[in-house]
């Protein structure tokens, strides 16, 4: 289980910072984001992504995945063979799509299995072309695969070769879903896990309470951090463990944070194995 760190928040930082950065921090690697506006972008990535990941590489640095901006959805996007082929020449092997939206007063729950599955056929052969493994994050909110429940509908009978997913223990907590069972049903499929911790506060709603989530501190929240690592060891997942580090926090005080989430997860892993 390899500790990357996902660089959507430091998004300003060369491949040379971001060295030392990992460094500093005591990382493993990193989750690249490949968005519009980062160094690596969908437009750039056939020329900088190997180049990219052969110098972090070269400095004992993994990158076992990226992830791709919010619109990409659909295997017929413009940037997705581009990028898919950065991904094969640069040995990177792992990507996360975007969000479908969800919103059950207007659409129809099975219609959008049926178009996502549809879609996810389209991403398994250009998977298999590019030797990729396309995966899709459970996330909470207004979308669809929100939890692993939901996420079986779109993933079940591909080739997990080629289709896989991103399970958030965080957002599964929002759900409602216990780790186990949401690891039970998408086992085959597990690629990636995210690593961010929340907490559900009440708050007042036209008269009565809401539980609402608010991301915060690794070990401050809610999650079960020894059971889920725990688990992941018991079915013996060997895939990269993505730190998102995306809690409100002051600018000055952002790296001190980023450096308790790897050593609260180093230490977790530790005791795990």
């Amino acid at each position: 289980m390899q500790l990357v760190m996902f660089t959507k928040s430091v998004k300003d930082k060369s491949v040379d910072e971001l060295i030392t950065l990992a460094h500093d921090m005591g990382l493993e690697g990193y989750d690249l984001c490949v968005r519009p506006e980062y160094p690596i972008n969908p437009d750039n990535a056939g020329a900088e992504l190997t180049k990219a990941v052969r110098t972090l590489k070269g400095d004992g640095l993994a990158v076992p995945m990226v992830t791709g901006n919010f619109d990409l959805l659909l295997p017929d996007h413009p940037t997705a063979e581009p990028i898919l082929g950065a991904m094969d020449a640069a040995d990177v092997r792992l990507i996360k799509l975007g969000y479908f939206d969800f919103d059950p007063l207007k659409q129809d729950y099975w219609q959008e299995v049926d178009r996502i599955r549809t879609a996810f056929e389209g991403w398994a052969k250009l998977g298999e072309k590019h030797n990729v493994k396309i995966c899709y994050h459970t996330h909470c909110g207004p979308l669809m695969g929100r939890n692993a429940g939901m996420m079986a509908h779109l993933v079940q009978g591909f080739d997990p070769r080629h289709i896989g997913t991103y399970m958030d223990p965080s957002h599964l907590v929002v759900e409602g879903e216990a780790f186990e069972h949401a690891i039970a049903i998408v086992k085959e499929y597990l690629s990636i896990i995210g690593l961010k911790d929340v907490i559900l506060t009440r708050e007042e709603k036209s008269g009565h309470g809401s539980a609402v989530p608010h991301f915060i501190a690794a070990g401050q929240g809610i999650v079960d951090w020894t059971a889920v690592f725990a688990e992941l060891v018991r079915i013996g997942f060997d895939g990269p463990m993505s730190i998102h580090c995306e809690h409100e926090v002051a600018p000055d005080e952002y790296l001190a944070a980023l450096k308790h989430e790897v050593t609260f997860f180093k230490s977790i892993r530790a005791a795990a194995t």
